[in-house]
């Protein structure tokens, strides 16, 4: 602001001259009686305006006139302070203004004088100005370099790394306290890591300072920059002794790694990746840093932590997060959307799939979720089911172990109301339609979701009980048959049967087998089941969130035994 023109009568005349650096005019001035120490409105008088405006010739002409009586009353008036109070010496320093500063400290300006917002001309001089011959010289006279200047308790050293001022840096750490901490015990080095002054953080550390200082959150130079994705500064710490396991939350066990894979800094990933103790990807206590790239949506992350052999299903955090599995956790950060790029990555890595997750592909009419599971996941045979099956497909892709494939039975049949979605993705990728036979998939399902389903089997040798829950329905009117489920399966139906035992249903839906049998080509589809119509979905009511299903699903199912 122009206080010339906004309150013109407040400044004095010999203000105004040395403001303009007009020698001759405040010579003239003063010889006329016009005093040095009239103030404006901001406390500033003639000698501050000149020390501000870095006019030696005015300043030395004001300390002369201010000198005439005594050197007492020349000391006073040296040092006298604006409403800020604000020294000359403080606003020469600011500016960079250094034969004025001579000046000043020559008349016994005192070096270390504080303004009301705790700044010195020191910290003025190597935080605002970054000002070098200031610094050097107000260091060699005596100013006091350690002392904290704000109400972070900073001090120069912490100010003038974080505004990367490396030569200033480079002439503090000789004289100051290295390890200087704030109040959250935040080190210099600590701010260098933080913003990014690789320049700093050298000259600091080429000092001497602690490359493993903690803070009061426990989070290490390391840790920041890792978040703050730094990858030269990352690196030069690690050269130079980091400790990268060594944990900086007071909550649980969060290290470097963690804070870039949530953030989706590769490169600095994929240095961490390298001397990071693995415990931490299955140890228990610990979080994997896959749960904090599925977190925050980092796929990068989730993709290069899994090529590098990290686990798909970590260790249970319920505990620490509330969630048992990485995949569990990216579901649910989806719940309501479109599959994430997190859920394609885990699943085509082998995630093990628990009751939870196969609610989430089950319990909705959006099939994405459990057309994503089946395209990387094979259903076993029915004569493997006595054992676990988790050894790789000959494609390459896992096959569900029996507890998953159970759960996902149990799931299913309760979820009868969405059977029309998921049925029929089911029986095309393999599953044996005979383990969907049980009374409550038979009294549950619509009545063209069970004709469907009755189309992929014997329908003539089932059990006599499951035999008289469709004969009651069918008196209640709740189940229309198609005309041939009346009748006994024609030759052709029970040839298919017997083609699919023998293949295995799997490379029978799943594969190109059918194309080299010796039979016709029109029969592909039909041996395939590909000939029969699908059940509509229709919505009876209204449909609540898939969260409060899910809930609702927890609190109440039934666990039904099927293998």
């Amino acid at each position: 602001m122009d206080f010339t023109e906004c309150y013109g009568d407040t400044v004095s005349s010999v203000a105004v001259a040395a403001r303009s650096g007009c020698r001759k005019r405040v010579r003239r001035l003063i010889k006329r009686g016009f005093s040095v120490d009239c103030r404006d409105n901001r406390g500033w008088n003639a000698l501050h305006e000149a020390a501000a405006a870095g006019s030696e010739e005015c300043v030395q002409e004001i300390l002369s006139a201010a000198g005439a009586g005594s050197s007492r009353s020349c000391a006073a008036y040296v040092n006298s302070l604006t409403h800020e109070g604000e020294s000359a010496c403080y606003l020469a320093a600011q500016r960079g203004h250094l034969a004025v500063l001579r000046l000043l400290l020559k008349a016994h300006a005192n070096i270390n004088q504080l303004t009301n917002d705790l700044s010195c001309p020191l910290y003025a001089a190597a935080v605002d100005g970054g000002h070098k011959e200031v610094v050097e010289l107000l260091v060699s006279k005596g100013a006091e370099v350690d002392r904290t200047h704000t109400a972070s308790c900073w001090t120069c050293l912490h100010q003038s790394v974080y505004k990367g001022h490396s030569e200033i840096v480079r002439i503090l750490v000789d004289v100051c306290n290295l390890e200087a901490l704030d109040d959250h015990k935040i080190s210099p080095v600590f701010v260098a890591a933080q913003y990014g002054q690789q320049q700093c953080l050298e000259i600091l550390v080429n000092a001497g300072a602690n490359v493993s200082t903690q803070a009061a959150d426990l989070a290490t130079p390391l840790l920041i920059a890792s978040q703050e994705g730094h990858q030269a500064c990352v690196d030069f710490l690690l050269d130079h002794g980091a400790d990268p396991n060594l944990a900086c939350s007071h909550e649980w066990p969060q290290l470097p790694i963690h804070a870039a894979a949530e953030f989706g800094h590769i490169g600095v990933l994929r240095r961490l990746i390298a001397v990071t103790d693995r415990v931490c990807d299955r140890g228990d206590g610990m979080v994997s840093p896959l749960y904090l790239a599925v977190h925050s949506h980092q796929s990068k992350s989730v993709e290069m932590l899994l090529k590098e052999g990290y686990s798909p299903d970590a260790q249970v955090c319920s505990h620490i997060l509330g969630v048992r599995s990485p995949l569990s956790l990216a579901l649910s950060r989806t719940s309501n959307e479109p599959c994430s790029e997190s859920v394609g990555l885990l699943v085509a890595a082998g995630a093990t799939l628990s009751e939870e997750d196969w609610i989430y592909a089950l319990a909705t009419d959006k099939t994405d979720l459990l057309q994503l599971i089946l395209e990387h996941r094979w259903i076993p045979l029915q004569e493997t089911l006595t054992r676990d099956c988790s050894v790789p497909n000959h494609r390459g892709k896992s096959v569900l172990k029996l507890q998953e494939l159970r759960e996902l039975l149990c799931v299913a049949l309760n979820q009868v109301h969405f059977a029309a979605c998921w049925l029929p993705l089911l029986l095309k990728a393999g599953l044996e339609p005979s383990l969907l036979l049980q009374p409550h998939m038979l009294e549950q399902a619509d009545s063209e979701v069970l004709n469907y389903l009755l189309e992929f089997v014997n329908w003539s040798n089932l059990s006599p009980p499951l035999k008289h829950i469709l004969d009651r329905r069918r008196a209640e009117k709740t189940w229309e048959p198609r005309p041939h489920l009346d009748s006994i399966p024609c030759l052709s139906h029970i040839c298919r049967l017997q083609v699919r035992s023998v293949l295995g249903p799997d490379l029978l839906m799943r594969t190109n087998v059918v194309q080299q049998l010796p039979v016709p080509s029109p029969l592909h589809v039909f041996l395939q089941f590909r000939d029969i119509p699908e059940a509509t979905y229709t919505h009876s009511a209204p449909s609540s969130p898939l969260s409060d299903r899910i809930q609702g699903y927890s609190s109440t199912h039934q666990h039904r035994h099927v293998l």
